[in-house]
């Protein structure tokens, strides 16, 4: 019988790799596996061995997530198999950080465990940005709260502290101001909102409790700390007049001082923005895709009640994998459902997803493109019935064209729908139009596609010249082709078609042109 391994539960801190507690940084340079939040910091994964497996599983607003459930299961699974496990959260465990749930459930497996704890952001953002919570005269306690579902608040006790912390609050501004005015707080309250406390990036801005939501209006302000009370006025006293020094690793790094565009889709976690930021660079987000469920579900649900009809389970993208699983246990069956069934994948980040979610691909094709899963695909498919979970429109033709012709059935299900925001990102078109982006990325066809409607959007009908001065980076031939259609050029296209590799391109095209400015 395996003796079983022992889960870490260890705080990250606030971000950079320099705010880490020694323990911590001990266990993860011996870590067999790591399962970390959404808002780690991507350079403490450069800490890891070679042979620690990598799973991500956190929560972001507005996307499909890891189910609390799936995420303690998986911690006793790794330990009951002899892994040293890592559960790295952002900030401190016990702080926000839904602990409870993962210790219960290693106790009730009889999983060893030990929670190091760290810094947490509230109370590290406002240090970082020269706001003491407690003074002798204007603070004499603090209160931190997060405001997630801000129901379920006492917000006249709150409005009566000396000083407030609001943690995750950036999608109910509007509401903390409201309450916070209705339970007597003063209009001219200061207040101050810190985005990515202890980073490169950090943005501070300060205002009142009535003038605040003027003063961010049109910013991206999550993952943001904010500060209510009188000491928000000390900050021009407190804030250290030498500029925080960059980790050694990121000031050698070639993206240091480069500030990249990431066209992603909306509410998704930026596995690419935490690969750049590794590397040193300062990333702004575009949100260029919203990812929804179909108009319908009746395709999918008639698929799943004939699961046993099908041979093969064809999964092209992370998108895929999550909806429909997701609709699977939605309807009450669980991955058992899918033993009879071969699943193919494109790509490695779907194959992770797959992965992460409980289930081992048969197949991944060498090359990561739909035409590469056509050309390499390991059986005859003629007479087999292949379920194809795919986007609503604007899919993959080539899957269904190709396998009918070699005679199988492929029965095509909308899982999922993604289509162009209405408005596009303030701050990224004000970074675009003063000239501040040096390479602008991307990572499918769609995106290039609903980018460009944003630009011109934001920027006008000659909303091509802002372009001028930066690389434009794609991850692929198809998506190139589209940027070759819609922008003019591709200035960096990676040999494998992976965000990993799309990152090295960029990285090469950085040290090239430092050396030959």
């Amino acid at each position: 019988m395996t003796q079983p391994g022992t889960v870490y539960i260890v705080g990250a801190g606030p971000g950079r790799m320099d705010y880490l507690t020694l323990r911590g940084h001990d266990l993860l340079q011996r870590a067999d596996c790591l399962v970390h939040d959404a808002l780690v910091d991507a350079d403490l994964l450069t800490l890891l061995p070679p042979h620690c497996q990598v799973l991500e599983v956190g929560k972001r607003g507005g996307q499909p997530s890891t189910p609390q459930a799936d995420i303690d299961a998986l911690l006793v699974r790794l330990c009951q198999a002899g892994h040293q496990v890592v559960r790295l959260k952002s900030g401190d465990p016990f702080i926000f950080g839904r602990t409870t749930s993962e210790i219960q459930a290693l106790r009730e497996a009889s999983c060893p465990f030990e929670v190091v704890p760290g810094i947490s952001s509230a109370l590290a953002a406002p240090l970082l940005a020269g706001i003491p919570l407690t003074d002798p005269v204007w603070s004499h306690g603090f209160g931190v709260v997060t405001a997630h579902d801000p129901d379920l608040l006492d917000w006249p006790a709150l409005a009566a502290l000396h000083t407030l912390v609001v943690l995750m609050g950036s999608q109910h501004l509007d509401e903390i101001v409201h309450r916070l005015q209705n339970n007597g707080c003063r209009g001219d309250m200061p207040v101050a909102i810190i985005r990515w406390g202890g980073h490169e990036q950090q943005q501070v801005w300060e205002g009142t409790l009535l003038s605040i939501r003027q003063v961010v209006r049109g910013q991206t302000l999550s993952p943001c700390v904010m500060v209510f009370g009188e000491v928000v006025k000390l900050r021009p006293y407190l804030t250290s007049p030498i500029p925080p020094s960059p980790p050694l690793s990121l000031a050698q790094s070639s993206l240091h001082q480069k500030t990249i565009l990431i066209t992603r889709a909306a509410g998704q976690n930026s596995q690419f923005a935490d690969l750049l930021t590794a590397q040193g660079a300062q990333v702004i987000e575009l949100p260029a895709l919203e990812i929804r469920p179909p108009a319908s579900w009746d395709a999918v649900d008639q698929s799943i009640e004939q699961i046993d009809t099908f041979n093969w389970l064809i999964l092209t993208s992370a998108n895929a994998v999550n909806f429909f699983l997701d609709r699977l246990l939605e309807l009450g069956r669980d991955l058992r459902a899918l033993k009879a069934l071969k699943i193919a994948v494109v790509g490695t980040k779907t194959a992770a997803v797959l992965k992460q979610r409980g289930l081992l691909p048969d197949f991944v094709p060498p090359d990561f493109v739909a035409d590469s899963l056509v050309s390499d695909f390991p059986a005859n498919v003629a007479g087999q019935r292949i379920l194809f979970p795919r986007v609503e429109s604007g899919g993959r033709e080539i899957l269904v064209k190709e396998f009918s012709a070699a005679g199988a059935e492929v029965v095509e299900v909308a899982a999922y729908e993604s289509g162009c925001p209405l408005v596009p990102d303030a701050a990224a078109i004000q970074a675009i139009r003063q000239h501040q982006i040096d390479v602008i990325t991307f990572a499918s066809s769609k995106t290039v596609v609903h980018t460009a409607q944003l630009l011109e959007q934001g920027l006008g009908p000659d909303w091509r010249q802002y372009l001028e001065g930066m690389a434009v980076a794609s991850i692929g031939p198809k998506t190139s082709d589209t940027c070759r259609d819609r922008l003019g050029r591709v200035d960096l296209e990676p040999a494998e078609y992976t965000l990993d590799a799309l990152t090295e391109a960029i990285v090469a095209w950085a040290s090239a042109a430092s050396t030959n400015p």
